[in-house]
């Protein structure tokens, strides 16, 4: 007898970076957050270089926004991940929230892990989990890294590889997306895997996820580019310092209110 699909009954807030303690994305998820039990929400800061310095910091910005009971529990590596304790408490949170920094350190950190495991039984079973800037990048079953400048100018080679998984319907992450002015790298990567749909998530701007719609909230918007309708792309020669070249590639905007249907990868509007 074949399994069925695995039902993710849970409910993601997707924070493109940069969210204000008082911002409609950030309160998104800790009004989602409160309605979901007794336990405190949880917060790792894993992805950071600072993990100390970020989980400070993000805990004023909790307490700010009237949280209520925020726990940041020290992740620096594996070992720390495999805390069951830490795992237990995840286990018991009304929410779990991941920070930003390095989202392919994040996912190395967590994967596998009794921690990374829980966020995950979390999540499967109807919680609610937020990532911002790299914790939202980490969440999809394949992560969107580099193909940018470093801070001494270097240009970062492309990554995409494995992901937390929390998310599916063969979805890449970007963020910080028009103030970063990431649609070309968007365009690379979905070039080079045409399958796959991207979602640019502009700062302080959530897109809600539960089951296959999403709903953005916040200042700024969400877009999104499938790559399915692609007749002709070069991505294969721009490693090679060609310019990328594509023909038919499908790009639209969602704006605040409007709901996506991530499975369809059109507006819910449209599908009525």
């Amino acid at each position: 007898m074949t399994a069925g699909p695995i039902v993710r009954a849970g409910t993601l807030v997707l924070i493109g970076g940069a969210c204000s303690a008082e911002g409609d994305a950030l309160g998104a998820f800790i009004q989602l957050a409160s309605g979901a039990g007794s336990g405190p929400i949880v917060g790792i800061t894993a992805a950071s270089q600072m993990v100390r310095e970020s989980a400070n910091r993000w805990e004023e910005d909790f307490k700010s926004a009237g949280a209520g009971d925020v726990v940041f529990p020290i992740i620096e590596t594996r070992a720390d991940a495999c805390n069951r304790d830490t795992a237990r408490l995840i286990g018991e949170s009304r929410g779990v929230f991941l920070g930003g920094g390095n989202q392919v350190k994040l996912i190395t950190t967590l994967s596998g892990t009794p921690v990374g495991n829980a966020v995950w039984e979390h999540y499967l079973h109807g919680g609610v989990v937020c990532g911002t800037s790299a914790g939202a990048a980490a969440v999809t079953e394949l992560t969107l890294a580099g193909n940018e400048m470093d801070e001494d100018g270097n240009l970062v080679e492309q990554y995409v590889g494995p992901g937390l998984g929390l998310l599916e319907f063969q979805t890449l992450i970007d963020t910080h997306f028009s103030q970063r002015r990431r649609l070309y790298r968007l365009f690379v990567a979905i070039a080079e895997y045409p399958h796959i749909m991207g979602l640019g998530i502009d700062e302080d701007t959530a897109m809600i996820v539960k089951g296959e719609v999403g709903t953005v909230v916040g200042k700024g918007g969400v877009t999104f580019v499938d790559g399915r309708t692609v007749q002709f792309d070069n991505a294969e020669e721009v490693t090679k310092g060609r310019q990328l070249t594509l023909s038919s590639l499908r790009v639209g905007m969602i704006g605040t209110g409007y709901t996506f249907n991530l499975r369809e990868r059109e507006l819910e509007a449209l599908l009525d």
